[in-house]
């Protein structure tokens, strides 16, 4: 069982909102064969808001979480940030991918470091975030053991007190459970939502598990094949924090139910077509 500790119902909202007017993402606009990824999207989201996108594969959902992040530039529209234009990559920022992406030379607490070293914060303040981080997700045993010798679950969480250590307002978060197995991926989802209604930060959260969506997510948006555009905008209202069983919960269920009606309309989710049967004859051999 998690000891994660339990948020405050009145926990202050450090994030910030982000503003997707009219973005649209052509790659080769230049060349001879222009792909269209993203259709023009229009998204406001509020401070502290936690969001999830979901979609199938290839239907622009990473794109657009890149051209938030600025590391990606949009091709029409724009983007703000805290009211402000995103025109580079933003700084106040936490990103967390699929791959945990920590360098195997260095052990898990200096991987964490790696904010202070690179981006020259105060090293003694992070030093004691870190730690309470490490703390919190119950892996003070694995602070000075190395990438190798941590499990897949322990890699992750890792990986995420590295992206919360420096206290961002925005998170953005591109499948970053998608290695992981069914039971390690339960656990690590209740750590983050413990985690978010800590501080409230705002959050981009790229998933393809309509589950998981529904057990984090204040909104979801669903996502067309691509070129994707979002055709549906869910508002979640399930209480905080979730159960760690959702399944049985008619409430969950029904948004479930909700986004999957949406993926079989758009021909994302289809049923499999059985051969008819040979009539049977009533004759016996001639």
């Amino acid at each position: 069982m998690s000891q994660v500790t339990p948020p405050s119902p009145a926990a202050r909202k450090s994030g910030v909102p982000i503003t997707i007017s009219a973005v649209s993402k052509i790659f080769g606009e230049d060349g001879d064969t222009p792909f269209r990824a993203l259709k023009p999207i229009d998204v406001t989201i509020t401070e502290g808001e936690f969001i999830s996108v979901v979609g199938a594969s290839g239907c622009g959902k990473s794109t657009l979480m890149l051209m938030v992040a600025g590391l990606l530039k949009s091709s029409t529209g724009q983007i703000t940030v805290n009211g402000r234009p995103v025109t580079e990559p933003i700084t106040d920022v936490g990103i967390a991918f699929q791959d945990h992406l920590l360098l195997e030379f260095r052990t898990a607490f200096e991987n964490v470091m790696l904010h202070a070293d690179i981006r020259g914060l105060d090293r003694n303040i992070l030093e004691h975030r870190a730690k309470d981080l490490f703390k919190q997700l119950r892996l003070e045993h694995a602070m000075h053991k190395y990438p190798r010798q941590l499990s897949g679950g322990m890699r992750q969480r890792v990986s995420l007190i590295r992206t919360l250590v420096h206290e961002p307002s925005v998170l953005l978060m591109d499948e970053p459970f998608g290695a992981l197995d069914a039971l390690t991926r339960l656990q690590v989802r209740m750590d983050l939502e413990a985690l978010w209604l800590r501080r409230r930060p705002t959050v981009l959260f790229i998933t393809h598990s309509v589950e998981e969506a529904v057990g984090l997510s204040d909104r979801i948006l669903v996502m067309s094949p691509s070129p994707g555009e979002v055709v549906d905008d869910i508002r979640v209202d399930l209480p905080r924090p979730r159960p760690i069983v959702l399944g049985d919960a008619p409430e969950f269920a029904s948004y479930v139910d909700q986004i999957h009606r949406q993926f079989e309309r758009m021909g994302v989710l289809h049923g499999i077509a059985l051969p008819q049967s040979e009539p049977h004859s009533n004759h016996g051999p001639a």
